[in-house]
């Protein structure tokens, strides 16, 4: 009956570990090149029954499960849809590849093209951290027609100003997740130049899909519930042995 309400508070915390990453996902549901998180879960080891009490060689009849336990929680890259706009400084990536950001802990990556131009002429994100292009800030003077391109070189009435720091990795998945839409990447892992196409005046969306989110959150609802009533009926049948059966 213990092993019951370890394996049962087990699964409990595996399913309030996948609501809280579901959530997450719909919270970001509007977020600019958000980019959805799965939970990966496993069981622990399983191990034997053998009835007893029947002659000197034990059967064995069964296999018991000893809870569950999440092993991962993994980003997935995949290409979400775009919007268009038609703001000069929103910019989509269409493919592999990340925008470069100056941060004060350090250069971070994004796919969140939703930029502006400070008051300075600096090209910014919201939070105010200047985009990159060839290791500096983007600085445009003047107020004049400005043109990025596919390979994200900026133009201002037609002369070409700076290109745009746009990069890939070998596996998105060595990036971590730091907020406001910005990825960080291991000390000493390289980049290279981006695959991928920018697309001026348009957004890349999340790629979270609303009504897939909502049924794991109803699955995962579930899975809880179902081990709650199992860490009930454990904690009941302990009490009355116990109680009752120890009495007796």
């Amino acid at each position: 009956m213990i092993r019951g309400l370890y394996t049962a508070a087990s699964g409990m915390i595996t399913e309030t570990t996948r609501t809280d990453v579901i959530s997450n996902n719909l919270a970001n549901v509007t977020t600019t090149g958000y980019k959805k998180d799965e939970t990966v879960s496993s069981e622990f080891e399983r191990v034997l029954i053998r009835r007893i009490n029947d002659g000197q060689v034990a059967p064995q009849i069964g296999e018991l499960g000893r809870g569950s336990k999440i092993d991962e929680i993994y980003t997935q890259h995949e290409q979400g849809s775009t919007q268009q706009t038609g703001n000069t400084f929103d910019l989509a990536i269409e493919g592999k590849g990340y925008f470069v950001v100056d941060t004060p802990q350090g250069t971070r990556y994004t796919r969140n093209g939703s930029f502006n131009l400070a008051e300075n002429g600096q090209l910014v994100t919201n939070e105010g951290f200047p985009v990159l292009a060839e290791g500096r800030p983007v600085q445009i003077n003047g107020n004049g027609n400005v043109t990025i391109g596919a390979d994200g070189r900026i133009a201002l009435d037609n002369e070409q100003i700076a290109t745009l720091d746009f990069v890939e990795f070998d596996d998105d998945r060595v990036l971590k997740k730091e907020g406001n839409s910005m990825y960080v990447a291991p000390q000493g892992e390289r980049s290279r130049q981006a695959t991928g196409k920018i697309s001026q005046g348009q957004l890349e969306l999340s790629n979270v899909n609303v009504v897939s989110e909502m049924v794991k959150l109803i699955n995962a609802y579930r899975a809880y519930e179902t081990n709650a009533k199992a860490l009930q009926s454990e904690d009941s049948m302990l009490e009355k042995a116990v109680n009752e059966v120890g009495r007796g």
